[in-house]
């Protein structure tokens, strides 16, 4: 989510590598397979011609329909008829609205009938992120209360609270930070991924907050964008399938008799549509495609998505062929919600509103009119309450339009059970805090760092005998800030005390609980010569337009992680390079000097998991083998699908 837009005149290169991509289905149908899509090389090339395509309108049959596995439910249907026929137009827009937490009071939550608030990356109902766990769980109450007040002649309505846990409840201190998205798909092990969704939940209850903006199912086809690492993988299969596992954790699903229960959260499928694909990866950028290759490449996984049943899907920042994704009618009514079927809530981003020609912060009609059911007004959201009452009573918004989209809201709420439940201080997990963080959460967190893993190069050095002299140096090697990455306890994941970072260990903490022969020293100085140094180094934390780059090489001749790994082999020393990122860098000249190289990815809280693979018994027999292969072309060096097990042959 983000409020600027960053342009640049990068392009994206006509060098592609083929793939196959499987079609989308509904539940219970085979997969077919439909077309072959180009796969991103991640290399700058050619210019682009401007499109020609036609946005705002299309053929709606490129589309599949889904059918949806919750149906609706005429009780609950006729409980929204009463209670609609009873609001007026200000209770109505008011469940529009979605302010931010730092920005609005329980008060104002009477008083205007707010529907939603959010927590952005950074929102916390405390000064700062190292307040009590209860003070969640307080806020979430009083939200509620305020919701449920009926004086003065309002409706009893509970207000939803939205919040990115995108690896984990990561803007809670001491929660589980699962590795992001891109190592996921690296794994790509969907029953473990539906595990990692299914322990967000019940973290995520524990507050009181009823939603997440997860998961990301963008298709990211130019690694210098930004959000790389919010993508499971280049290829659409990949995507599809992880983000479907975790829709169906973090929600449940009918037919397992858990949809929505109280340890389950609403789940939002985001970015509709084409995040991943805008020329040069340019972050908020327009995604230059035709209808076809827009379902083939970017829309699979929103029918994925939708066939198990998501409730919100949140629209893009980007443009489809020059058009804004929150303006977009033909695609948020006439595709998402008519020919897909999607009967659940279409949620903005922050502020994506005002991108539309015509609109301001305070004032969109058009959004509204596209499609967009609650709109993300952080900060102006008073003003744009005031003006949305107006606009209905002008004509601007139909009563028809109006009463639609208070009919999704309202629907998504019945189907979570937030008018039966009660105040969040009642439900299920309410105040357990022993589960933010707990075990059995960090176990399954330490595995998916395990299996996300991809060994790039390996001259018979790994694994590492558990007795051998070890040395960890590097900027990453004892550094929670740098595997944790972006959306962090705060929205840029960097400049955090290191009280947030409760409960993490480091890589260093994993090697150390391997062998008591290890040692750290993070410029690479030593009084008796290590058998074997692991240089851990990477990315600096980002997340969105503040990670675009112009192109993916790391300078790495200026970085002295790199220069340190230079003296240690000029030392005679063998190196292992460890590399933290959020997608594919141009390395090689450290992947070349190293006598092993893994990528890591972001792995999140469970950093001591790197070493389950690395070190060895005794003998260096391995305990765990590698299993991640790069979900992503990594530059021109490694294909898709690229990653060594142990006994496999090298490339270098």
């Amino acid at each position: 989510m983000l409020v600027v837009r960053v342009m640049r005149s990068f392009i994206i290169s006509n060098s592609v590598v083929w793939g196959l991509v499987l079609g989308a289905c509904a539940p219970g149908q085979s997969l077919t397979d439909l077309a072959e899509v180009p796969i991103n090389s991640n290399a700058v090339g050619a210019e682009v011609i401007a499109s020609s395509f036609s946005s705002q309108s299309g053929d709606v049959k490129i589309w599949p329909q889904v059918k949806n596995p919750i149906g609706k439910d005429l009780v609950i249907e006729k409980k929204i008829d009463k209670l609609i026929a009873k609001m007026n137009i200000a209770q109505k827009v008011g469940q529009l609205v979605m302010p931010q937490i730092a920005s609005i009071s329980p008060d104002d939550v009477a008083r205007y009938h707010i529907g939603s608030v959010l927590s952005g990356g950074g929102a916390w109902p405390t000064a700062n992120a190292n307040g009590p766990l209860g003070a969640w769980m307080n806020l979430a109450g009083k939200f509620y209360g305020a919701s449920m007040d009926t004086q003065e002649g309002r409706l009893a309505i509970p207000v939803m609270w939205g919040i990115d846990a995108v690896h984990g409840h990561n803007n809670v201190v001491g929660a589980t930070l699962f590795p992001h998205n891109i190592g996921l798909g690296a794994g790509n092990n969907p029953a473990l991924v539906r595990d990692i969704a299914t322990a967000t939940a019940r973290e995520v209850a524990v507050t009181g907050i009823d939603w997440t903006f997860a998961p990301t199912i963008a298709v990211a086809r130019d690694s210098r964008w930004g959000r790389t690492y919010e993508s499971y993988s280049e290829d659409p299969k990949i995507v599809k399938s992880l983000g479907k596992e975790m829709v169906l954790g973090l929600q449940g699903h009918p037919a397992w008799g858990d949809f929505l229960a109280q340890d389950k959260v609403i789940a939002t499928a985001k970015h509709f549509v084409g995040d991943g694909g805008t020329q040069a990866g340019d972050d908020q950028g327009d995604t230059i495609l035709s209808e076809e290759d827009l379902y083939k490449i970017h829309g699979q996984g929103y029918v994925q998505a939708l066939g198990v049943g998501v409730q919100t899907v949140m629209a893009s920042f980007n443009s489809w062929n020059g058009d804004k994704l929150h303006g977009h009618k033909y695609l948020l009514t006439d595709v998402l919600k008519n020919r897909l079927g999607f009967d659940g809530l279409v949620v903005g981003d922050w502020n994506g509103h005002e991108q539309i020609p015509g609109c301001r912060i305070d004032s969109c009609p058009e959004a509204i009119n596209a499609g967009v059911d609650i709109i993300m007004v952080p900060e102006r959201w008073r003003d744009f309450y005031k003006n949305t009452i107006k606009q209905v009573k002008t004509g601007e918004i139909s009563q028809a339009r109006l009463d639609d989209a208070v009919r999704r809201i309202l629907r998504v709420k019945f189907r979570a059970g937030m008018f039966e439940d009660g105040k969040p201080s009642v439900h299920i997990l309410a105040g357990r805090g022993r589960l933010v963080g707990h075990a059995d959460h960090r176990r399954i967190a330490r595995q998916a760092v395990r299996e996300s893993l991809v060994l790039l190069k390996n001259q018979s050095v790994l694994p590492l005998q558990s007795n051998a002299k070890i040395m960890l140096a590097g900027s990453g090697a004892h550094s929670p800030t740098l595997q944790t990455g972006g959306w962090t306890v705060s929205w840029q994941g960097r400049d955090n005390p290191p009280s947030y970072y409760k409960g993490v260990t480091t890589i260093f903490d994993g090697f150390k609980a391997q062998s008591q022969n290890v040692f750290f020293s993070e410029k690479g100085t030593y009084d008796e010569k290590p058998d074997i140094a692991i240089v851990v180094f990477g990315e600096q934390p980002y997340a969105e337009f503040e990670g675009d780059l112009a192109d993916l090489d790391f300078d790495v001749q200026n970085n002295a992680d790199y220069k340190l790994m230079q003296l240690l082999k000029a030392q005679g020393i063998k190196v292992v390079g460890v590399f933290l990122t959020g997608r594919p860098r141009g390395v090689d000249a450290a992947i070349e000097l190293a006598d092993a190289f893994v990528v890591a990815w972001l792995p999140g809280s469970e950093g001591a998991g790197i070493a389950d693979v690395l070190v060895g018994d005794a003998q260096g027999r391995p305990r765990y083998n590698f299993k991640g292969k790069l979900p992503f072309t990594w530059q021109n060096t490694y294909p898709f699908g690229y990653g060594l097990g142990y006994g496999d042959k090298s490339l270098n």
